[in-house]
């Protein structure tokens, strides 16, 4: 991908985000505090932590600009700012949400070109051209919207979605040895060949997704048993 990219992906950031908060829109106090998909969440926390992870891309897209670190929070400062958001009334915490994902959209708006081929550092230390930051706001919404379990699942994800995830998340499992042969998507007509050995799953490409992103369990996919993928998700094979 090349800076002549950004525009369509950063639509379809928007297009997810606007599905995100629409379904964050319809959760009342009493939902909020239910639990998500995620042991040990509640919905609050998965709303809190989608917002500090919009400001978390919002400073990659000013280090991008500014060729230089920029002001970074660690791992520490950014679960005390999620807890604290979580603790906040739905209203609030709702306005808090919209406000970090509209600061990001305009400052992605406002990049200069060249300023999207600049390598920027994420918090795990990896780096990855700032153009990335879009993939991995966009696979930040998109998964944890299912993860609110409040009616959008894995079968709701755009199949442009579910197809490069799956691409990028494959790459990297292949890169890292990971123990299957070929995964085919069903439903999007693509196979990737992993290696010589392993099992060889099948089955729609949202299911093999939610699967591989430790969202479902295996059940779905065949053939079985299937080895465990490792922590979800992961550095990217660079191609920079």
């Amino acid at each position: 991908m090349t800076s002549a990219a950004v525009p369509a992906l950063l639509s379809d950031v928007v297009r997810s985000a606007d599905r995100f908060l629409a379904t964050a829109a319809r959760l009342d106090e009493e939902r909020l505090r239910a639990p998500s998909a995620l042991a040990g969440w509640s919905r609050a926390h998965v709303l809190a932590h989608v917002a500090r992870g919009a400001e978390a891309y919002i400073r990659l897209l000013d280090e991008a600009e500014s060729g230089g670190s920029g002001t970074r929070a660690d791992a520490t400062a950014l679960a005390e700012a999620t807890a604290s958001a979580v603790a906040l009334p739905a209203d609030e915490l709702l306005a808090d949400l919209r406000t970090s994902v509209d600061r990001f959209v305009v400052r992605a708006r406002t990049l200069p070109e060249p300023a999207w081929e600049a390598l920027v550092t994420a918090l795990a230390g990896w780096r990855h051209p700032a153009w990335f930051t879009l993939h991995r706001c966009r696979r930040e919404l998109e998964t944890h919207h299912a993860d609110l379990d409040a009616g959008y699942g894995s079968a709701e994800w755009p199949a442009s979605y579910v197809t490069w995830a799956l691409d990028d998340t494959l790459r990297s499992l292949a890169a890292r040895g990971f123990a299957l042969g070929t995964v085919e998507a069903t439903d999007l007509g693509r196979t990737w060949r992993l290696s010589p050995h392993g099992p060889s799953p099948a089955a729609p490409g949202h299911v093999l997704l939610a699967w591989l992103a430790g969202r479902a369990p295996a059940s779905g996919v065949h053939p079985a048993p299937l080895p465990k993928p490792p922590g979800w998700p992961l550095p990217p094979v660079p191609g920079w």
